[in-house]
C-alpha cells in the first residue's frame, strides 16, 4: 500500500467489547483500504464502566478520509480535537449535498460553542438547527433558508450498547433462531412489558392481517382490555379481516374454527367492507351496535388509539383507513411518539416502515414464522430488533395466557385516546 498521507484521530466510549463496536470500526477502516494505529485503549473495569478507544485512522486522500469518517460515526467514534458542526442553507425540500443523514442513534452537534441533543431522533432525515435547538427532519419537509448540519464535523453518535443480559433482551438480540422454546421467549417479552408499563412508558403494537388469520386476534384483544396495548399500527387488511371474522367466523373465507374454507366465503370480506362503509367507518359501527367485538371493537372501546395506512392493493378501503402516504407515515410516527417497546407483529410492510420511524433506544420485538423479516429490520437499520420465529398465533397465545388476568399498570399524564376519529 502506498503512504497514507492525510489522518485524523478518532475517539470512542462506550461498551466497546461487548457491543462488538471495537470490531466493527476495525473492519470498517480495512474494508475502506486504510490504516489505523491504536494511540490508546482502556478496558472498563466493571459492568458499568465504559471502555476507551483513540485511534489514528490514515488514507491516500482526503476524499477517502471524509468516506471513512462518515462511516465511523454511526459507530460512535467522534473526531479530535473537535471542531463546530457546519451548517448550511436548504432550499425547498432539498439541501446541500453533502448533508448529515441520520441514523436512529442518539446524536448531538456541536453548535455555538455547546453540545445540543438532536430531538426527534430517526434514520435517514437531515438535522435542523435554529434557536430553539436541533431535529431530525424529513427532507419533503425542509424549508428554504433552514439551516442543515453538513458534513461530519461536530457531529457526535452513540450507539445502543449491547445490554449485559438485562431481562434477557441481550440474549434475545444475539441472534434469531427457530430453535428457542416460545413459551421461554415469551416469559422474557412479557417481563419487559411489565417493565415498561411500572416506568410509565407505552407500549405499541405493528400487526398484520396474519393475526387474525391464525386465530391470534382474541388474544390480542384480550391483551388490549388488559391495557398492556397503547396503540396499533397496521394497514386496512388487518382491519377488514378482523371485522369479517367478528360479523362471519370467517377470514379471507376461511371458518377459522373448523378450518375449512366456506361455500361463497371468498364474498365475505368485501361483504364487511361493504358493512362498514354503509355506516361510515369502524368507530360508527361500534357506536350503532353494528360492530360488537373483535380487535377493532376493543381498541375503540378501550379508546386505544390506532393508526391504519392504505396500500395500492387495498380492497375497500374502509373509511377508517388512511390513503393518502405523507398522511398515514405522519400518523404514524404521532402515535410512535415517546412509545418504549414495540411489538411487530406478522407484518414486513408495516414493521419495517415502523422501523425507520424509531430511535435506537426503544426496544423492539418481532415476531414472524419468516426470519428473513427480522433480518431485513436489522440490515435497514432497526439492530435493537429481538426476533422471535414462530406463528404469530401461538405468540399471542403464549403472551395472553401467560399474563393470564393481570391488567397492566395505568398510565398517567397520558389521554385515554390520542388516536384520529374515522376519517368516513
Amino acid at each position: 500500500m502506498s503512504s497514507q498521507s492525510y489522518s485524523e484521530i478518532v475517539e470512542a466510549d462506550g461498551h466497546l467489547i461487548d457491543s462488538r463496536l471495537l470490531t466493527s470500526v476495525f473492519d470498517k477502516v480495512i474494508e475502506r483500504g486504510a490504516l489505523f494505529e491504536v494511540l490508546e485503549f482502556s478496558i472498563g473495569r466493571t459492568n458499568d464502566e465504559f471502555s476507551h478507544l483513540r485511534l489514528r485512522v490514515s488514507t491516500e486522500t482526503g476524499e477517502r478520509l471524509h468516506e471513512l469518517l462518515e462511516e465511523l460515526i454511526p459507530l460512535g467514534c467522534y473526531p479530535r480535537p473537535q471542531r463546530e458542526a457546519r451548517l448550511e442553507a436548504a432550499g425547498d425540500g432539498f439541501v446541500p449535498d453533502d448533508f448529515y443523514s441520520t441514523t436512529n442513534h442518539r446524536t448531538l452537534i456541536h453548535h455555538a460553542g455547546r453540545w445540543i441533543e438532536v430531538e426527534q431522533q430517526r434514520m435517514d432525515a437531515v438535522v435542523v438547527v435554529n434557536d430553539d435547538g436541533a431535529a431530525c427532519r424529513k427532507l419533503r419537509d425542509v424549508r428554504p433558508g433552514e439551516l442543515v448540519v453538513c458534513g461530519v464535523d461536530g457531529v457526535r453518535v452513540t450507539p445502543e450498547f449491547q445490554e449485559r443480559d438485562r431481562l434477557g433482551f441481550a440474549f434475545m438480540t444475539n441472534d434469531v433462531s427457530t430453535e428457542r422454546r416460545v413459551e421461554v421467549t415469551v416469559a422474557r417479552v412479557i417481563r419487559m412489558m411489565r417493565e415498561v408499563k411500572r416506568e410509565g412508558g407505552r407500549i405499541a403494537v405493528v400487526a398484520g392481517p396474519v393475526v387474525v388469520h391464525s386465530g391470534g386476534g382474541a388474544y390480542l384483544g384480550r391483551l388490549v382490555r388488559q391495557g398492556w396495548v397503547d396503540g396499533l399500527l397496521a394497514g386496512n387488511a388487518l382491519a377488514v379481516h378482523d371485522v369479517e371474522h367478528a360479523f362471519f367466523g370467517t377470514s379471507l373465507g376461511v371458518d377459522l374454527d373448523a378450518g375449512v374454507a366456506v361455500e361463497e366465503g371468498h364474498k365475505n370480506h368485501m361483504r364487511a367492507i361493504n358493512v362498514i362503509r354503509r355506516v361510515g367507518g369502524l368507530r360508527e359501527a361500534v357506536r350503532q351496535g353494528v360492530l360488537s367485538k373483535g380487535l377493532m371493537h376493543d381498541l375503540i372501546t378501550e379508546r386505544v388509539p390506532y393508526e391504519l395506512a392504505g396500500s395500492i392493493r387495498d380492497d375497500g378501503p374502509i373509511p377508517d383507513t388512511v390513503m393518502d402516504l405523507v398522511e398515514a407515515q405522519e400518523r404514524y410516527a404521532e402515535l410512535l411518539s415517546g412509545v418504549k417497546l414495540v411489538l411487530m407483529l406478522s407484518s414486513m410492510l408495516h414493521s419495517i416502515g415502523v422501523g425507520n420511524m424509531l430511535p435506537a433506544w426503544v426496544r423492539v420485538v418481532c415476531v414472524d414464522i419468516n426470519p428473513a423479516v427480522v433480518t431485513k429490520l436489522g440490515d435497514r437499520g432497526s439492530s435493537q430488533t429481538a426476533g422471535i420465529v414462530t406463528d404469530v398465533g401461538l405468540f399471542l397465545h403464549q403472551l395472553s395466557t401467560q399474563i393470564g388476568e393481570e391488567r397492566a399498570p395505568r398510565l398517567t399524564g397520558v389521554p385515554a385516546s390520542s388516536g384520529h376519529e374515522s376519517n368516513g
